[in-house]
């Protein structure tokens, strides 16, 4: 799809939320056939809060790309690569609304993994059994390191011929500036753009099982105690309805998000290196605020664009 760019004005930066003010025009281009030039003419010109570091790219589902923002330079995507994990797992052994899967026996590697202070964790135990949508869940609402890890073993075999199979995905998909080199993300050297991943959110937006668990704030899954919570705490708020968060001091703060504008269509968007370098869990809430004030400002700009 085409877009054209006003560029933004001088100057125009919040200091505390860390996004350009909406002096900044994106303009939307329709979706065009393959092979033939995009219309002269954009459908519809929206002034939007573009994050003013990092980079940010999203669209409206059946109107095309609202446009990205920075560099496109592949930079760390920490957990959002959960989401290439679990599209990878989906397309191997595909789930029916509401159909629970195979149960698949936690390993004693999963199990050792649960405990590390080093990266966020599901509390799994050896020898038990726990379907593939609950691993799927476990991995992708409290973003479960170990439990990315124990799928991929039981998708290939192990995790460096999964990864093979997460980058053959990403080829398939267009996506030229990805590299995985792990399932959890939890490796910096994991690196992709917001175009890139805005792709494969239009992709695994698609099916029904991803839908279900990204929506969901919180649940509980037999033999794991206590209550799982999801990362995402944008749900909810701004029409929000998924999809994954991640977070590393190398990453800083992401967000994979998606959401239904006032009259229903799917709204897609990603943020990347937010705040990177500090905390990861100061880096989250950045990615977290700068996409909530553009979620925002696309509900409200949208309708009366599309008018």
């Amino acid at each position: 799809m085409a877009r054209f760019r006003i560029p933004p004005v001088a100057g125009g930066f919040a200091a505390a939320g860390a996004v350009a003010l909406a002096a900044t025009c994106w303009v939307v281009f329709p979706p065009s056939v393959a092979g033939q030039a995009s219309p002269a003419r954009p459908a519809v010109e929206l002034p939007l809060p573009w994050p003013a570091q990092g980079q940010a790219s999203a669209e409206v589902q059946g109107l095309g790309t609202l446009g990205s923002r920075g560099e496109r330079t592949p930079v760390p995507i920490a957990s959002v690569t959960k989401v290439m994990t679990a599209y990878v797992v989906l397309k191997d052994h595909p789930l029916a609304p509401g159909d629970a899967g195979p149960r698949i026996t936690v390993d004693e590697q999963a199990e050792a993994e649960s405990t590390s202070a080093e990266e966020s964790t599901a509390p799994v135990r050896a020898g038990r059994t726990v379907s593939e949508r609950d691993l799927l869940a476990l991995m992708l609402i409290p973003s479960g390191n170990n439990v990315a890890r124990l799928l991929a073993r039981w998708d290939a075999g192990s995790q460096d011929a999964f990864v093979a199979k997460m980058n053959r995905e990403a080829k398939a998909l267009g996506m030229t500036g990805t590299t995985y080199t792990g399932a959890s993300g939890v490796e910096d050297s994991t690196t992709s753009t917001a175009e890139d991943q805005l792709r494969l959110a239009r992709e695994v937006m698609k099916d029904d099982t991803v839908r279900a668990i990204v929506a969901t704030p919180s649940l509980k899954v037999d033999g794991v105690p206590g209550t799982v919570v999801n990362t995402n705490t944008l749900l909810g708020r701004s029409g929000v309805i998924g999809l994954k968060t991640g977070s590393s001091t190398a990453a800083g703060g992401a967000l994979m998000w998606a959401a239904r504008s006032s009259s229903g269509a799917l709204i897609l968007g990603v943020v990347l290196h937010q705040s990177p370098g500090g905390t990861p869990s100061a880096g989250l809430q950045a990615a977290l605020a700068t996409s909530e004030t553009l979620i925002a400002a696309i509900q409200r700009e949208l309708p009366a664009a599309t008018r």
